[in-house]
Protein backbone atom coordinates (compact mmCIF):
# COMPACT_ATOMS: atom_id res chain seq x y z
CA UNK A 1 0.00 0.00 0.00
CA UNK A 2 2.83 2.39 0.88
CA UNK A 3 4.53 1.77 -2.48
CA UNK A 4 1.25 2.42 -4.30
CA UNK A 5 0.77 5.67 -2.39
CA UNK A 6 4.31 6.83 -3.19
CA UNK A 7 3.84 5.90 -6.84
CA UNK A 8 0.60 7.89 -7.01
CA UNK A 9 2.25 10.89 -5.39
CA UNK A 10 5.17 10.70 -7.81
CA UNK A 11 2.77 10.50 -10.76
CA UNK A 12 0.75 13.48 -9.53
CA UNK A 13 3.91 15.48 -8.96
CA UNK A 14 5.15 14.69 -12.46
CA UNK A 15 1.79 15.70 -13.93
CA UNK A 16 1.76 18.97 -12.01
CA UNK A 17 5.33 19.72 -13.02
CA UNK A 18 4.43 19.12 -16.66
CA UNK A 19 1.41 21.41 -16.37
CA UNK A 20 3.53 24.18 -14.85
CA UNK A 21 5.96 23.94 -17.76
CA UNK A 22 3.17 23.94 -20.35
CA UNK A 23 1.56 27.03 -18.87
CA UNK A 24 4.93 28.78 -18.71
CA UNK A 25 5.42 28.20 -22.45
CA UNK A 26 1.89 29.40 -23.16
CA UNK A 27 2.48 32.61 -21.19
CA UNK A 28 5.73 33.16 -23.06
CA UNK A 29 3.97 32.69 -26.41
CA UNK A 30 1.40 35.37 -25.62
CA UNK A 31 3.43 37.79 -23.53
CA UNK A 32 7.07 37.15 -24.33
CA UNK A 33 9.83 35.78 -22.09
CA UNK A 34 9.25 38.42 -19.41
CA UNK A 35 5.73 37.09 -18.80
CA UNK A 36 6.95 33.85 -17.21
CA UNK A 37 6.08 34.14 -13.52
CA UNK A 38 5.62 31.42 -10.92
CA UNK A 39 2.93 33.44 -9.17
CA UNK A 40 1.07 33.96 -12.44
CA UNK A 41 1.24 30.26 -13.22
CA UNK A 42 0.06 29.43 -9.69
CA UNK A 43 -2.99 31.69 -10.10
CA UNK A 44 -3.95 30.02 -13.37
CA UNK A 45 -3.62 26.57 -11.82
CA UNK A 46 -5.51 27.51 -8.66
CA UNK A 47 -2.44 26.87 -6.54
CA UNK A 48 -1.01 28.97 -3.74
CA UNK A 49 2.35 30.62 -4.31
CA UNK A 50 3.80 28.48 -1.53
CA UNK A 51 2.61 25.30 -3.23
CA UNK A 52 4.18 26.08 -6.61
CA UNK A 53 7.50 26.94 -4.95
CA UNK A 54 7.65 23.36 -3.74
CA UNK A 55 8.05 22.40 -7.42
CA UNK A 56 10.44 25.14 -8.48
CA UNK A 57 12.37 27.24 -5.98
CA UNK A 58 12.27 30.29 -8.24
CA UNK A 59 11.57 31.42 -11.80
CA UNK A 60 15.14 30.75 -12.93
CA UNK A 61 14.87 27.11 -11.85
CA UNK A 62 11.75 26.80 -14.00
CA UNK A 63 13.48 28.42 -17.00
CA UNK A 64 16.47 26.10 -16.57
CA UNK A 65 14.21 23.03 -16.49
CA UNK A 66 12.26 24.24 -19.54
CA UNK A 67 15.43 24.94 -21.50
CA UNK A 68 16.86 21.53 -20.69
CA UNK A 69 13.63 19.84 -21.83
CA UNK A 70 13.60 21.77 -25.09
CA UNK A 71 17.23 21.11 -25.97
CA UNK A 72 16.77 17.42 -25.11
CA UNK A 73 13.68 17.17 -27.33
CA UNK A 74 15.45 18.80 -30.27
CA UNK A 75 18.62 16.77 -29.74
CA UNK A 76 16.70 13.50 -29.73
CA UNK A 77 14.82 14.52 -32.88
CA UNK A 78 17.94 15.41 -34.86
CA UNK A 79 19.93 12.44 -33.57
CA UNK A 80 17.13 10.12 -34.71
CA UNK A 81 17.08 11.81 -38.10
CA UNK A 82 20.83 11.37 -38.39
CA UNK A 83 20.65 7.67 -37.49
CA UNK A 84 17.95 7.04 -40.10
CA UNK A 85 19.53 9.06 -42.93
CA UNK A 86 21.41 7.29 -45.74
CA UNK A 87 24.96 6.72 -44.55
CA UNK A 88 26.36 6.83 -48.10
CA UNK A 89 24.87 10.23 -48.97
CA UNK A 90 26.13 13.37 -47.21
CA UNK A 91 23.57 15.39 -49.17
CA UNK A 92 20.79 13.06 -48.03
CA UNK A 93 21.97 13.39 -44.43
CA UNK A 94 21.89 17.20 -44.62
CA UNK A 95 18.42 17.23 -46.15
CA UNK A 96 17.12 14.83 -43.53
CA UNK A 97 18.60 17.01 -40.79
CA UNK A 98 17.12 20.20 -42.23
CA UNK A 99 13.69 18.66 -42.69
CA UNK A 100 13.66 17.24 -39.16
CA UNK A 101 14.76 20.60 -37.77
CA UNK A 102 11.91 22.44 -39.50
CA UNK A 103 9.31 19.80 -38.60
CA UNK A 104 10.26 20.05 -34.94
CA UNK A 105 10.28 23.85 -34.93
CA UNK A 106 6.90 24.18 -36.63
CA UNK A 107 5.42 21.72 -34.13
CA UNK A 108 7.06 23.47 -31.14
CA UNK A 109 7.13 27.23 -31.86
CA UNK A 110 7.11 28.29 -28.20
CA UNK A 111 10.00 25.97 -27.41
CA UNK A 112 11.92 27.27 -30.44
CA UNK A 113 11.44 30.84 -29.22
CA UNK A 114 12.62 29.93 -25.74
CA UNK A 115 16.04 28.71 -26.87
CA UNK A 116 16.54 30.78 -30.02
CA UNK A 117 14.55 33.94 -29.35
CA UNK A 118 15.06 36.90 -27.05
CA UNK A 119 16.70 36.01 -23.72
CA UNK A 120 14.49 35.90 -20.65
CA UNK A 121 15.09 39.21 -18.81
CA UNK A 122 17.24 38.76 -15.74
CA UNK A 123 17.79 35.05 -16.28
CA UNK A 124 21.32 33.76 -15.70
CA UNK A 125 21.70 30.25 -17.12
CA UNK A 126 23.94 27.80 -15.27
CA UNK A 127 27.38 27.18 -16.70
CA UNK A 128 26.76 23.44 -16.94
CA UNK A 129 23.86 21.05 -16.82
CA UNK A 130 21.41 19.05 -18.91
CA UNK A 131 20.71 21.91 -21.33
CA UNK A 132 24.39 22.42 -22.09
CA UNK A 133 24.92 18.69 -22.58
CA UNK A 134 22.04 18.47 -25.06
CA UNK A 135 23.27 21.60 -26.85
CA UNK A 136 26.68 19.96 -27.25
CA UNK A 137 24.97 16.93 -28.79
CA UNK A 138 23.24 19.19 -31.31
CA UNK A 139 26.61 20.65 -32.22
CA UNK A 140 28.11 17.18 -32.55
CA UNK A 141 25.39 16.11 -35.01
CA UNK A 142 26.12 19.13 -37.21
CA UNK A 143 29.85 18.47 -37.05
CA UNK A 144 29.22 14.87 -38.05
CA UNK A 145 27.24 16.07 -41.09
CA UNK A 146 30.18 18.22 -42.14
CA UNK A 147 32.66 15.42 -41.46
CA UNK A 148 30.71 13.17 -43.83
CA UNK A 149 30.59 15.83 -46.52
CA UNK A 150 34.10 17.18 -46.07
CA UNK A 151 35.85 14.93 -48.64
CA UNK A 152 33.59 16.46 -51.31
CA UNK A 153 33.10 19.91 -49.79
CA UNK A 154 36.71 20.67 -48.91
CA UNK A 155 37.64 21.85 -52.41
CA UNK A 156 35.16 24.72 -52.17
CA UNK A 157 36.79 25.86 -48.92
CA UNK A 158 40.40 25.98 -50.18
CA UNK A 159 40.62 29.76 -49.79
CA UNK A 160 39.41 29.68 -46.19
CA UNK A 161 41.75 31.43 -43.77
CA UNK A 162 40.11 30.26 -40.54
CA UNK A 163 42.24 28.98 -37.69
CA UNK A 164 41.34 27.69 -34.22
CA UNK A 165 41.63 31.15 -32.67
CA UNK A 166 38.49 32.15 -34.60
CA UNK A 167 36.32 29.92 -32.40
CA UNK A 168 35.40 29.80 -28.77
CA UNK A 169 37.52 27.30 -26.79
CA UNK A 170 34.48 25.13 -25.98
CA UNK A 171 33.73 24.56 -29.67
CA UNK A 172 37.38 23.90 -30.46
CA UNK A 173 37.59 21.35 -27.64
CA UNK A 174 34.39 19.61 -28.75
CA UNK A 175 35.57 19.39 -32.35
CA UNK A 176 39.03 18.09 -31.53
CA UNK A 177 37.63 15.52 -29.14
CA UNK A 178 35.06 13.99 -31.49
CA UNK A 179 36.36 14.95 -34.95
CA UNK A 180 40.14 15.37 -34.64
CA UNK A 181 40.71 15.30 -38.39
CA UNK A 182 38.43 18.27 -39.15
CA UNK A 183 40.27 21.53 -39.87
CA UNK A 184 39.07 24.99 -38.75
CA UNK A 185 37.55 25.60 -42.20
CA UNK A 186 35.19 22.68 -41.64
CA UNK A 187 34.06 24.13 -38.32
CA UNK A 188 33.34 27.45 -40.02
CA UNK A 189 31.34 25.56 -42.63
CA UNK A 190 29.38 23.84 -39.86
CA UNK A 191 28.37 27.21 -38.41
CA UNK A 192 27.43 28.52 -41.84
CA UNK A 193 25.25 25.47 -42.46
CA UNK A 194 23.49 26.00 -39.15
CA UNK A 195 22.91 29.69 -39.82
CA UNK A 196 21.47 28.91 -43.26
CA UNK A 197 19.08 26.27 -41.90
CA UNK A 198 18.20 28.43 -38.94
CA UNK A 199 17.73 31.78 -40.67
CA UNK A 200 14.79 31.08 -42.96
CA UNK A 201 13.18 28.91 -40.32
CA UNK A 202 13.35 31.74 -37.78
CA UNK A 203 11.55 34.05 -40.20
CA UNK A 204 8.81 31.44 -40.50
CA UNK A 205 8.42 30.75 -36.78
CA UNK A 206 8.24 34.45 -35.96
CA UNK A 207 5.59 35.00 -38.63
CA UNK A 208 7.64 37.17 -40.98
CA UNK A 209 6.87 35.04 -44.05
CA UNK A 210 3.10 34.77 -43.69
CA UNK A 211 2.46 37.79 -45.93
CA UNK A 212 5.02 36.75 -48.54
CA UNK A 213 4.54 33.05 -49.27
CA UNK A 214 1.73 30.52 -49.00
CA UNK A 215 4.04 27.54 -48.41
CA UNK A 216 7.12 28.33 -46.28
CA UNK A 217 8.09 24.66 -46.41
CA UNK A 218 8.52 24.81 -50.18
CA UNK A 219 10.77 27.86 -49.87
CA UNK A 220 12.82 26.17 -47.14
CA UNK A 221 13.21 23.00 -49.21
CA UNK A 222 14.45 24.98 -52.20
CA UNK A 223 16.93 26.87 -50.04
CA UNK A 224 18.29 23.65 -48.57
CA UNK A 225 18.81 22.16 -52.04
CA UNK A 226 20.60 25.33 -53.10
CA UNK A 227 22.78 25.15 -50.00
CA UNK A 228 23.77 21.59 -50.77
CA UNK A 229 24.56 22.38 -54.41
CA UNK A 230 26.94 25.15 -53.29
CA UNK A 231 28.94 22.49 -51.44
CA UNK A 232 29.38 20.48 -54.61
CA UNK A 233 27.01 17.78 -53.38
CA UNK A 234 24.09 16.30 -55.29
CA UNK A 235 20.88 15.93 -53.28
CA UNK A 236 18.40 13.25 -54.15
CA UNK A 237 14.78 14.32 -53.96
Amino acid sequence: MEDATQSRRARLRAETTSEIKSIALKHMATGGPASISLRGIAREMGMTAGAIYSYFANRDDLITALTADVYESLAQTLEASHRNAPTDSPAGQMLAHARAYRTWAVAHPEEFRLIYGDPVPGYQPPQAGAAQEAEHRLCAVLLDLVASAWPEAAAAQEDSDYDWSDFQPSLTTLTREYFPSLPPAAVALCLRLWSRMHGLLTLEIYGHLRHQVTDPGKLYEADMHDLIYTLGLTPSR
